[in-house]
């Protein structure tokens, strides 16, 4: 039964790509794009109906037929009510994220209600084992965080999600699919032990009595001949001994993160390590640059270059999907 259903959900969904197309996001839900079927709570309800109405009919029971009729009229006020819950519904999404090899990828989906009727209980799914629900009152629009489990490098593409409710009793399942792409494109976990290539130099690297951007290393005694403007005056105020302020150009000192660094390591752990040593020299604020075969990104830092790096490394031998 199971392989039964999953093949009969296939096949919906791809008649469903047929039959709509494919979107572009934002997208408004209209009347054609959803459809309705009871659940099993809801099947269940219609044979004690069925069996309340033959019990009557059967025992010429007026208030027996009265109550089957009055819960079948409120199933049907249910359906109405749970088709209506995703009808008018605005859905927009970001299409492209970020994550690594076995943890999750947080693609995050607006959902905007315009109307005057509060939406609730609307759930999104990107995978049978990733959704989240949200409620959306009326007049606002609501973010939603869906998590999707990445096991391996490379990238995740997902061709479709899928809209759904049960609101308001469970009686009845509303769906509609949105046929747009969503991409996760997954870094290596970043792990190693080997320390940054720059921070091996540190310690033949020279200090400087620098200016501008490179940054501040302490305090040191003061030495005859030093220049009074780096002498540190309110240390000296507070009634301390005379000291300078020291200054290091390492920090603007731009590093090579190099594959060939790593020779005789496996492939995956290459690129995890690599992974671990662009984390670390972007929380240092320290320009970098990545060099892998076939790759290469001038030193630079910020959240962008250090996005360009970690899609680099989660792309390195793998064609991208069209």
């Amino acid at each position: 039964m199971i392989a039964l259903r999953r093949a009969a959900i296939r096949r919906l969904r791809a008649w469903s790509a047929r039959r709509h197309g494919s979107d572009t996001l934002p997208v408004t839900i209209d009347r054609r794009r959803i459809y309705i079927l009871p659940s099993r709570f809801g099947l269940m309800l219609a044979a004690l109906f069925l069996a309340m109405l033959i019990a009557g009919l059967n025992y010429n029971s007026n208030l027996g037929l009265a109550l089957a009729f009055l819960m079948a009229s409120l199933a049907l006020v249910a359906m109405h009510h749970c088709h209506r819950n995703l009808l008018g519904l605005k859905v927009d999404a970001t299409l492209e994220v970020d994550a690594f090899a076995g943890g999750d990828a947080g693609f995050e989906f607006l959902l905007g209600n315009e109307s005057r009727i509060d939406r609730a209980e609307i759930e999104v799914r990107c995978t049978a084992e990733a959704q989240s629900a949200q409620d959306v009152p009326a007049k606002t629009y609501e973010r939603v965080t869906v998590a999707v489990p990445v096991a391996h490098r490379g990238i995740t593409q997902l061709n479709q999600f899928e809209l759904r409710t049960d609101h308001p009793f469970g009686w009845f399942r509303a769906w509609t699919y949105v046929q747009e792409s969503l991409r996760a494109y997954v870094a290596p976990a970043p792990r190693g032990d080997r320390a940054l290539p720059s921070a091996a130099a540190t310690g033949t690297a020279t200090r400087s009595e620098a200016r501008g951007d490179e940054e501040f290393a302490g305090l040191r005694a003061y030495e005859p001949g030093v220049a009074l403007k780096h002498m540190a005056w309110k240390v000296l105020a507070r009634g301390g001994e005379a000291a300078v302020r020291s200054y290091t150009g390492l920090a603007a000192q731009p590093e090579w993160l190099e594959w060939s660094s790593l020779e005789g390591v496996e492939v995956e752990a290459r690129l995890s390590q690599l992974c671990r040593w662009v984390l670390q020299s972007e929380a240092a604020q320290r320009p970098y640059g990545l060099r892998i075969p076939g790759k290469e990104l001038a030193p630079a830092r910020g959240a962008a270059h250090c996005c360009a790096c970690l899609r680099a490394l989660a792309m390195h031998a793998i064609e991208a999907p069209q």
